[in-house]
């Protein structure tokens, strides 16, 4: 099989990116303010502000480090500003994001103020803004790549045609050696049985349906009917009357891969392969969850037209409704619509997503980037203390 290469950055730990983003990152919603004080000055810098990092705990509080280190550690993340309250919990992050051998600052507000700590973390941010403006990309293989995908505003046309759009390059990147992460665990409701016979071990697939069965157990104690949450309004609109629907239409993203791991979310893959990482079906946590799982590009089938980008990692979308093609264009990076009208084969329509795949890895921005689409959602499990 014909190998792949991109042009793209390779970063201390030997992982590849496909962006060169120095990220300000805040610790608490409590930083936010000063997050955006650094940026507002620096040229170059990403903020990521967001509203939690307070009085969260467990489970809860294990998955919001997870996720904001596994952000700053993304291999499209060149270098990163971490601003908090206090000291403890910024250190803690900072820390984890160095471990990646890349550039990290941090400085904590209190005993200090905005203002101080704004100018402080400025300089320190203009300085690894120059340092990361002299990297250059370089010819990496794509089987070094962690590729994610997740489906939004579903219809009749995702499962017929943009979802097993993506089934089939995600057959042929786990053959050519890259990684791929799916999820969506809600939306494989109806079809879990069959993402669970694709588990290569008996222990993943236990794991997998433990993981399931968790999320089952957890809507049936609230007592609360999804119909118009689980399908959505949007996909009642496209066709799809019952989550078993969405689920069938859902699955054909992963192909006919085998699943070599489960993850939990934002949790990194310990290997190649497909992977799939309890998360979310909403779209905005769930890209955000596989970013910090090293996501360094997201694959993103729309029936409706869905408009989400991110701040971290290129979301490319593709459609085969001839509507949203048509009256959401700005948002299509590759039409996949001729599958229907029998002019344009999977393969075709595979080999048309591969080649956006590439250009964006190598410097191509997304139609979500160009739009500044920058939706950066935590996930929270229960409410804080």
């Amino acid at each position: 099989m014909k190998k792949h290469s991109f042009l793209g950055y390779r970063r201390p730990n030997g992982t590849v990116g496909a962006r060169n983003h120095v990220a300000i990152i805040p610790v608490d919603d409590l930083s936010n303010a000063a997050c955006e004080g650094v940026a507002g000055l620096v040229g170059g810098t990403l903020p990521l502000p967001h509203p939690y990092g307070r009085l969260q705990f467990g489970a809860d509080l294990e998955l919001f480090f997870r996720t904001m280190i596994g952000t700053g550690s993304n291999p499209n993340i060149a270098a990163a500003v971490v601003i908090g309250i206090e000291p403890n919990w910024t250190e803690k992050i900072a820390s984890g994001i160095a471990k990646t051998g890349k550039p990290v600052e941090s400085f904590s507000i209190e005993r200090s103020g905005d203002l101080k700590t704004i100018e402080r973390a400025a300089r320190a941010a203009k300085s690894l803004v120059h340092k990361a403006s002299e990297m250059q990309r370089e010819p990496v293989e794509l089987s070094d790549a962690i590729i994610s995908m997740k489906c939004g505003e579903s219809d009749t046309t995702s499962g017929l045609a943009s979802n097993p759009t993506c089934g089939r390059v995600t057959e042929r990147l786990v053959e050519e050696g890259s990684t791929m992460l799916f999820g969506e665990t809600s939306e494989l409701t109806g079809g879990e049985q069959f993402v669970a016979e694709r588990m290569k071990t008996p222990e993943l697939k236990k794991k997998f349906t433990d993981i399931f069965n968790g999320y089952a157990e957890f809507i049936n104690e609230q007592e609360a009917d999804l119909f118009g949450s689980q399908p959505t309004q949007g996909n009642i609109r496209g066709g799809l009357t019952t989550i078993e629907e969405k689920a069938m239409g859902n699955i054909q993203k992963i192909g006919r891969a085998k699943v070599d791991g489960v993850l939990y979310p934002a949790e990194a893959p310990s290997g190649k392969g497909l992977f799939f990482m309890d998360t979310s079906s909403a779209a905005a946590e769930a890209v955000t969850l596989f970013a910090a799982g090293g996501s360094i590009a997201h694959l993103f089938p729309t029936g409706q037209g869905n408009i989400i980008g991110n701040p971290v990692i290129p979301v490319i979308k593709l459609s085969a409704n001839p509507l949203t093609v048509s009256t959401m264009s700005e948002h299509i990076d590759v039409s996949v619509e001729k599958i229907l009208t029998l002019e344009q084969t999977l393969d075709q329509a595979a080999d048309a997503l591969m080649d956006m795949l590439l250009k964006t890895l190598s410097g191509r921005l997304t139609s979500a980037e160009v739009l500044r689409h920058r939706e950066f959602v935590l996930t929270k499990l229960f409410r804080s203390a």
